[in-house]
């Protein structure tokens, strides 16, 4: 088997109000590129991502290479996506099959808000509880995060989780500890960096002695994983990169007895959600809600075969992928 083509689609997909609200435009400035991967066997495999390798390069890099022959789970990107679609085509198995043993059919998902007033998180989350999510993380900002957890917890219930990613905005050891100390009484699932990494992890280490709110450090660095469960700086994490990093995280996380959520994709369309869903699937600790995003748009091009239901998707079990593009709304929303 030989690629003999690949294909680009660039589309621009508008997310949901209540996101897109907050961020007008975004999609226009920050489209997301489609691609097929033609093979002179007729099979045929998407993927999807940004636009930060061109079509030429591509072409150059992958035409006549055997997709058999690739090491997949050192592959990233949109292209890693597509042959792990052509090959599970090829071999009649699901992609998760290519990853290694599956341990769910159906992973958690979690809703998501961008930074908003503190009234609009709340109506976030009572939209996201109606439709039966259990986790809500948010981009939190130090500003409003407490006045922002009372009226979530107010409009979706107090069974509600919340993960606060404040994206290091906290500032410091000592400010994050006066939040942490105001939101100790709701459920806040996790804090994801509140401040900055330092040598050493000491602070993280300190903000765990002194509050309960669980740590998250969102890594795509193995090294990096190591060395925070040595100085006991997290209780649990957010992981990236390939699979075989992610793998291999999750792996150390799960021996220090910490469950991990994955964000192998995060605010992209359907095949990513299903290359996400499918990593997920293998990842046995991988137990809180993933920020794997393709819900979040006015179309995710899959005609909605990853909708969630209950804060669940179920793990796509047809060959490779396991999803198929609508062509209808491709051509909708297609830019380039």
């Amino acid at each position: 088997m030989k690629i003999t083509k690949i294909e680009e689609h660039i589309t621009a997909i508008p997310h949901i109000p209540s996101i897109e609200k907050s961020r007008p435009g975004h999609y226009l400035e920050h489209p997301i590129s489609v691609i097929e991967v033609y093979t002179d066997e007729g099979i045929i495999g998407l993927g999807e991502g940004g636009r930060g390798q061109s079509l030429e390069s591509l072409g150059q890099t992958w035409i006549g290479t055997d997709p058999m022959t690739v090491n997949l789970t050192c592959q990233g990107g949109a292209i890693g996506m597509a042959m792990f679609d052509i090959v599970g085509k090829a071999l009649g198995v699901p992609a998760n099959k290519l990853m290694g043993s599956r341990h769910w059919e159906a992973v958690p998902v979690g809703w998501w808000s961008p930074p908003l007033e503190a009234d609009e998180f709340a109506a976030m989350a009572e939209e996201g509880a109606r439709l039966g999510y259990k986790t809500h993380k948010l981009k939190a900002r130090k500003r409003n995060i407490v006045e922002t957890v009372r009226l979530m917890t107010a409009a979706a219930g107090p069974d509600y989780g919340i993960i606060v990613d404040p994206n290091f905005e906290f500032g410091s050891l000592s400010s994050s500890l006066r939040i942490a100390e105001q939101l100790e009484k709701y459920n806040i699932e996790a804090f994801e960096d509140p401040f900055q990494y330092l040598p050493g992890w000491h602070q993280y280490r300190d903000f765990r002695r002194n509050s309960r709110i669980p740590l998250a450090p969102h890594l795509g660095d193995p090294q990096k994983v190591m060395s925070a469960i040595r100085a006991e700086a997290a209780d649990m994490f957010n992981l990236g990169g390939s699979i075989e990093n992610v793998q291999g995280m999750a792996a150390m996380a799960e021996a220090a007895g910490m469950p991990v959520w994955l964000q192998v994709v995060g605010l992209g369309l359907g095949i990513s959600g299903a290359f996400g869903t499918h990593v997920h699937s293998v990842i046995r600790n991988a137990t809180v809600p993933s920020d794997s995003l393709h819900f979040t748009r006015e179309t995710d091009l899959v005609s909605g075969q990853l909708t969630p239901q209950k804060g669940l998707v179920n793990v796509p079990t047809e060959p490779g992928l396991g999803v198929e593009l609508d062509r209808e709304a491709l051509a909708k929303y297609k830019v380039g």
